[in-house]
């Protein structure tokens, strides 16, 4: 355990920006299947810091669509794996407390350090950073609407009481044609270098989270 926490130190501690880049499957492309998903992660200068891939089956994918279960691999420059996200299958009502979603983050594998958990609110996206012991930490609040035409979404991580902004995950626009014909999404992470890196990967888990539940079905709607 040391050795996979020295490791997500040396790529975490020093970072106060992470940019999250979705690749294009081609398979999506043509024949409107849904694939694994796989994002590069990139420092603020763009050097790659991580890879991750998602595990789960084709019926899941097909079936349940974005609000399906998956483990999200996350891999160091050495193939390492660094951090194991686990999401649960869950209803995608937002109109149930009982439906909502959650997220786990484990590093190494197996060791949670860290949840995502969705708050109900009637209009607007909301989660809650919890530590590996279940204490809140930080929130995070999304936009009212979360498609915008040519600008992008903003989700704010803020204070517990939410009194003050210390964060940000951006879903960034990727101009018309990636919008319309892809569900590959570019987002943006911002949160304070003196962050404890077990939260920053909180926060970068809950931007996946995000990206599952309001993006990923994008293409499909359209």
């Amino acid at each position: 355990m040391p050795i996979f926490m020295s490791i997500l130190k040396c790529s975490l501690s020093q970072v106060d920006q992470l940019l999250v880049h979705q690749k294009v499957e081609l398979m999506e492309v043509l024949m409107g299947w849904e694939t694994n998903n796989q994002y590069v992660l990139k420092n603020s200068l763009g050097q790659q810091v991580f890879f991750a891939a998602e595990e789960s089956n084709f019926c899941t994918r097909m079936i349940c669509g974005p609000v399906r279960s998956f483990l999200l691999h996350i891999q160091d420059n050495m193939g390492q794996e660094v951090m194991t996200l686990s999401r649960p299958l869950k209803c995608g009502s937002c109109c149930f407390p009982c439906c909502l979603q959650e997220l786990e983050v484990q590093s190494p594998p197996g060791n949670p350090i860290g949840y995502v958990i969705q708050s109900w609110h009637p209009f607007l996206p909301k989660f809650t950073i919890q530590n590996e012991r279940k204490e809140p930490v930080l929130k995070i609040v999304g936009p009212f609407c979360d498609c915008k035409c040519c600008s992008d979404v903003n989700f704010e991580v803020m204070s517990l009481d939410e009194s003050s902004v210390i964060g940000r995950i951006s879903k960034q626009w990727t101009g018309f044609e990636a919008e319309a014909f892809t569900d590959a999404d570019n987002f943006g992470l911002q949160f304070p270098m003196d962050l404890d890196v077990k939260i920053k990967a909180v926060i970068l888990g809950a931007c996946f989270l995000i990206d599952f539940m309001y993006f990923e079905h994008t293409q499909k709607q359209e």
